[in-house]
């Protein structure tokens, strides 16, 4: 099973792929759907290498846990950064006053509290 779904993600993967490379010479730009589904297949084929599933991990142990919690912490902090460096490239702004683009200022600003707000909701639940 887990050879059928990694050859299967990494083809879906290698399709779009290459659907994008061929509009971007052709056309000379890819389109966000492409860039969309080249993620979303590229999740899969990841999650396919790591459990065996494109879906993920059913059966969870304790190792599956602590792998889940200690990876979706690292990403926050990795997605939390690179939503900074996105902004500020995007913007060519080298200081906060200089950003003209407010919604994407807003999604990184939510980076910064979306944990703790979360961390604060569950937790109230144990207390």
């Amino acid at each position: 099973m887990k050879k059928f779904s990694v050859i299967g993600s990494l083809l879906l993967f290698l399709i779009i792929g290459g659907y994008g490379v061929f509009r971007w010479v052709q056309v000379g730009a890819v389109d966000v759907s492409t860039i969309f589904f080249g993620c979303l297949s590229l999740s899969y084929l990841f999650q396919s290498l790591t459990w065996g599933n494109p879906y993920g991990n059913k059966d969870k142990d304790e190792l599956d846990r602590h792998i889940k919690t200690q990876s979706g912490e690292i990403s926050y902090y990795v997605l939390m950064i690179l939503s900074v460096c996105t902004l500020f490239i995007s913007e060519g702004a080298v200081h906060l006053d200089a950003i003209k683009n407010l919604p994407l200022a807003f999604v990184v600003c939510l980076t910064f509290v979306v944990v703790p707000i979360t961390e604060f909701i569950y937790s109230r639940k144990f207390r």
